[in-house]
């Protein structure tokens, strides 16, 4: 209970940019409430009071008055309900869209040193899914639930001037409707509603690695099995779904119950009173659909009620991954001007966590501003692991990193990434075109900046020969190009960025020697003032570099 308590109190903050649009939706739904009950009510004292104005013979009676006040209810709640809907939706859309982006900046420092222990699927669903969740919280749980308690205030002033035994009737049963129905459901659905939540997650998460890595699973003889799990995560969801959907029945009905109880119970108090001539004859009629039309107020919190565990289960999730500490501490003084380029290593060890031993010891070396720079080694050497340092995706064990003259430690990661242009291993292209792909570097670079890099790449000519050229879709993941072809892109999206230092890491990849060592050749003579590391392998474009740097043990 306490933990929830906290949920609940930090979404209330975090939902604090949004108050002045969520209050007004609530008070929209509180004024289109009271239109519909009093609109209810008034019609069916008009209409009783016309019929017994005609059977006493009455030929002056004014009508005008609550045949003018009933088209102003109806005008009120039309346009009360639309203008609630175009406010609560728009309330909801600011809230999403800004949660993610909330949610984006949390996960952003965390990449990739912490984000690598999460499957891609299970990310996605955080930020998809999970804050989708969130929108429930405003939409259907405190907005109904703040509309209920004023509205059940303001109807229980009104009754209080008729009678106490209708008031005490109503709250009676506007309680048991509004407090002990949505508890009952909450509880019984508590279990079903989290895991619903964590369900979801695990069958996208499965999805998406079925998607990923389909080449895998039928080569391996996986696919079956991976079927079978998802099929087995359906049908969990499934049972669970349908549990939910009989306690919302349940509700429903309950909360029906109740108000057509309230409408009986008001007859029946009401009736021995006109008898005694204590209330006026239509007043019955009134008073018994008020009762019926202030279930309206509380018929939402059953199902306020009844979402809230998966909600808060959710919530729980999106908090546990922006509570986590990065694995890079940033300064909290503005990054210093850098003097150049220069990269200086200074006796600099490193080492993985739950590793025994430094993938990098006691390296150093320096990079001068429009130098050439090649690193060398076998696989699993460290040789990307530099990279990593270098862009403070990982904080160093021991030892120093220079840049610009300053401590790398004292740049804000953003500032820092500014000075590098990075190449990697495994290329990232969006499902767009081509141009779209190359435009992420720079967004102002024009159609013969764009053509110029591509030349270096010699990606160019293929480009040129597709018939949507530039404009061409790479699929998913550049899904439609090789691996080659996707590598020489991101190269030239590289060079569009133009940062005085440009780490290609392991370029070549899909290439053949030959083209490797003129795309090296080219990207040399387009930037030949900036400062190049060159991480590879192989000994294409060695010749090129000022300096080159071989790992070992």
């Amino acid at each position: 209970m306490i933990e929830q308590l906290k949920l609940i109190g930090r979404l209330l903050l975090l939902f604090r940019p949004y108050w002045g649009w969520m209050a007004l939706g609530i008070l929209l739904s509180i004024i289109t409430i009271i239109a519909n009950v009093g609109l209810l009510a008034l019609a069916g004292w008009f209409i009783t009071m016309m019929g017994i104005a005609g059977a006493a013979g009455i030929l002056t009676v004014n009508y005008f008055t609550p045949a003018a006040v009933i088209r102003g209810f109806a005008i009120v709640r039309t346009a009360g309900r639309y203008a609630e809907r175009v406010i609560t939706h728009e309330a909801t859309f600011r809230l999403l869209a800004g949660l993610r982006l909330w949610l984006y900046q949390h996960l952003e420092p965390l990449a990739p040193a912490i984000l690598q222990n999460y499957h891609s699927g299970d990310l996605l669903s955080r930020l998809r899914s999970d804050i989708d969740y969130l929108q429930n919280f405003y939409l259907r749980i405190v907005s109904p639930v703040i509309v209920a308690l004023i509205a059940v205030v303001l109807f229980s002033l009104f009754l209080a001037r008729y009678d106490t035994k209708l008031l005490i009737v109503e709250l009676v049963l506007l309680t048991i409707a509004g407090i002990f129905i949505p508890l009952i459901v909450n509880r019984l659905a508590k279990r079903s509603g989290e895991r619903m939540v964590h369900t979801k997650a695990e069958l996208r998460t499965s999805v998406v690695d079925s998607m990923q890595g389909m080449g895998e699973l039928l080569i391996y003889g996986a696919a079956d099995r991976q079927t079978e799990k998802i099929l087995q995560l359906s049908h969990k969801l499934v049972k669970d779904q349908q549990q939910q959907a009989a306690l919302t029945g349940f509700s429903q009905g309950s909360v029906g119950l109740c108000a057509n109880l309230a409408m009986w119970m008001m007859l029946i108090i009401t009736i021995p009173l006109v008898n005694s001539q204590q209330l006026a004859a239509e007043n019955i009629p009134m008073l018994a659909l008020f009762a019926l039309a202030s279930f309206e107020a509380i018929a939402p919190l059953p199902l306020a009620f009844q979402i809230l565990p998966e909600t808060l289960a959710a919530a729980k999730r999106i908090f546990e991954i922006v509570d986590t500490q990065p694995m890079v501490i940033e300064p909290k003084q503005p990054s210093p001007q850098a003097r150049d380029s220069d990269i200086e290593f200074k006796n600099v060890s490193f080492r993985y966590p739950n590793m025994e031993t430094d993938v990098i010891q006691n390296l150093s070396f320096k990079l001068v501003q429009g130098g050439k720079l090649a690193i060398v080694g076998q696989s699993g050497a460290g040789k990307t692991s530099i990279v990593h340092l270098l862009l403070k995706f990982w904080p160093i064990t021991t030892g120093r990193i220079t840049l610009g003259g300053h401590a790398l430690e004292q740049y804000h990661s953003d500032d820092c990434r500014q000075h590098f242009s990075v190449v990697s291993q495994h290329t990232i292209l969006f499902n767009s075109t081509i141009k779209r792909n190359l435009l992420l570097a720079n967004a102002d670079a024009s159609d013969d900046e764009i053509e110029q890099a591509c030349r270096a790449a010699q990606i160019h000519e293929f480009i040129s020969s597709q018939p949507d050229g530039y404009e061409t879709w790479v699929g998913e993941a550049g899904l439609k190009l090789s691996g080659g072809q996707s590598q020489r892109i991101a190269v030239a999206r590289a060079l569009l960025k133009n940062a005085p230092i440009l780490i290609l890491d392991e370029p070549g990849e899909g290439l053949d020697t030959t083209t490797e060592k003129k795309m090296l050749d080219a990207i040399i003579n387009y930037s030949p003032n900036t400062s190049i590391l060159l991480i590879t392998h192989k000994q294409a474009g060695l010749d090129t570099m000022d300096e080159i740097i071989t790992l070992a043990n």
